[in-house]
């Protein structure tokens, strides 16, 4: 660099200058479903929290298909084709405006999609894929039952041959898109080991409904899926895996979304952090004045954007085939845990008005308690990273 040369002036909204690393494209796509999420979220989502609601699922589905949300790492069959670095920036700018609706598109994406698109027939594909992508037809994944989230290799539902049909009984819980799904994507035991199945919705012995109750994910479809007898036929199974390994990549691949989400959550705190400091004025001067609430805000500076930071990294990793299942536990493990913080912070900054729906912050905070234990928990990382680490299995 020329001696000559000088910075760029300090940018408040990108400290790191992280904004360099990207492509025109990049920020492009970051723009497109920025500008989405505020026209379409935005100015309604306190309202969906508080009645604990989304309504016209379908519709914003339709939407996130035209702007080619909707299984956008993948290729071909109608869908975008983007880097894992702007599916990040996707998932990132959807969890800014709330986690309920990045989770639509995670589920949707990275766990039905991707598991049609990786392990299913190329039938399943053509069936599937295009519709899904255009969020004409809305999946979900059923793996976790109400007796077995941790360890789903002890799950109970199960798919029997009945001559070149299958039948399958079983139950799934805490499942997002459940009961506004076209199809699902079910994972069940078999005399073969774990197989995965794309289950129509529609057929007979198929339910699915919908939680209620919740204090976390207002704004969010979750749901029971209830199998008594349902039969599909051969061709329904996912053809390419057996085993555990077929749901648990996709967990992988949904869990490096969220990686990059909770950073958009913890974005979104800060920033109200921030403005209310600027503006709340007590002992006659603002609040972001003294120096308690600049530490305060230093310190969520800094922990946000390192996790932006590791969020890229692995994006480009995932984008150079060497990203592993680990080190996506890393990024979940790390950002989650930090988006917390950051959204409690902001909650002390904003003091009684933190708790308010005016302000995005306890909604956030909120829903952060679903993100930190949902697609594996704080210890279930912990334990991926301590087995990487000494080389030795604890989970038994």
């Amino acid at each position: 660099m020329a001696a000559s040369a000088k910075p760029p002036a300090f940018d408040p909204a990108d400290p790191l200058g992280l904004d360099d690393l990207l492509e025109p494209e990049d920020l492009a796509i970051r723009d497109t479903v920025r500008g989405w999420a505020a026209d379409r979220v935005l100015p309604y989502v306190a309202d969906w929290y508080e009645k604990g609601e989304l309504p016209d699922v379908r519709g914003l589905a339709r939407e996130l298909g035209g702007i080619g949300a909707l299984g956008m790492s993948l290729d071909g069959y109608g869908c975008a084709g983007a880097s894992a670095v702007q599916y990040g920036l996707a998932c990132l700018e959807l969890e800014a405006a709330d986690s309920g609706i990045r989770s639509l598109v995670s589920v949707q994406g990275s766990l039905a999609m991707y598991a049609i698109h990786r392990f299913g027939s190329e039938e399943q594909k053509r069936q599937w894929l295009p519709r899904m992508a255009a969020g004409e037809v809305i999946g979900c994944f059923g793996l976790t039952e109400p007796d077995h989230g941790s360890d789903p290799g002890s799950m109970r539902t199960y798919a029997k041959r009945d001559g070149s049909d299958w039948v399958l009984n079983g139950r799934k819980m805490w499942i997002t898109n459940g009961s506004v799904a076209g199809v699902a994507v079910v994972w069940a035991q078999t005399d073969d080991g774990i197989r995965g199945f794309a289950v129509p919705t529609d057929a007979p012995g198929f339910s699915a409904p919908e939680i209620k109750h919740k204090w976390s994910l207002r704004a969010s479809v979750t749901s029971e899926l209830v199998m008594d007898d349902v039969r599909l036929p051969a061709d329904a199974v996912l053809p390419e895996v057996t085993g555990l390994k077929g749901p648990l990549s996709c967990l992988s691949h949904a869990r490096y979304g969220i990686v990059w989400g909770s950073m958009g959550a913890a974005r979104a705190c800060f920033e109200a952090a921030v403005d209310y400091a600027k503006s709340r004025e007590q002992f006659g001067r603002p609040i972001g004045g003294f120096q308690l609430t600049q530490a305060k805000l230093a310190d969520m500076a800094v922990e946000l954007h390192k996790g932006i930071l590791l969020a890229h990294h692995l994006g480009r990793r995932m984008d150079a085939g060497r990203l592993r299942p680990e080190q996506v536990s890393f990024g979940k493990l790390n950002n989650v845990r930090e988006a917390i913080e950051i959204c409690r912070t902001a909650r002390t900054i904003l003091g009684a008005n933190g708790i308010s729906l005016e302000y995005p912050v306890m909604r956030h905070a909120t829903n952060l308690e679903s993100v930190l234990t949902y697609e594996g928990t704080v210890e279930m990382h912990q334990l991926v990273l301590g087995k990487a680490l000494t080389g030795i299995d604890a989970f038994r």
